[in-house]
């Protein structure tokens, strides 16, 4: 008794597959787009994180220019689209003042709504 062949089906598009046994797409666009909408979730968040810890150090990098410390105040900083839930680390110094950092350039909330914005010197 023949056995008869079993018809493989796109994993992505759900077309027939023709050509080789253990093949699994039909083309290469569908294989892209099956392995690109596997890593799509996770991915995104991530790239969306390290876009806004980005655009917040370059921000920060700008306004202070070639200074070792400015200050601005939230509304500069909010309206240039600085997102201040993204920080990599915050720094405690022996004030007791709590400094965040994105990478190597960091902001200290001062009173009614101004930031100290300050780059770490290297060690």
């Amino acid at each position: 008794m023949n056995a008869v062949p079993e018809t493989k089906l796109c994993l992505s598009c759900g077309k027939t597959v023709r050509g080789r046994t253990d093949k699994k797409f039909c083309d290469d666009y569908c294989r892209n787009n099956y392995n690109n909408q596997l890593k799509a979730g996770p991915t995104n968040l991530m790239r969306n994180i390290n876009n806004a810890l980005g655009k917040n150090r370059r921000l920060l990098e700008e306004l202070l220019g070639n200074e070792d410390m400015v200050k601005s105040n939230r509304e500069k900083l909010l309206q240039k689209g600085f997102h201040f839930k993204y920080f990599t680390h915050q720094y405690n110094n022996k004030k007791g003042q709590t400094y965040f950092f994105i990478y190597e350039m960091g902001y200290l909330p001062l009173e009614n709504d101004w930031f100290l914005i300050v780059k770490r010197k290297e060690a």
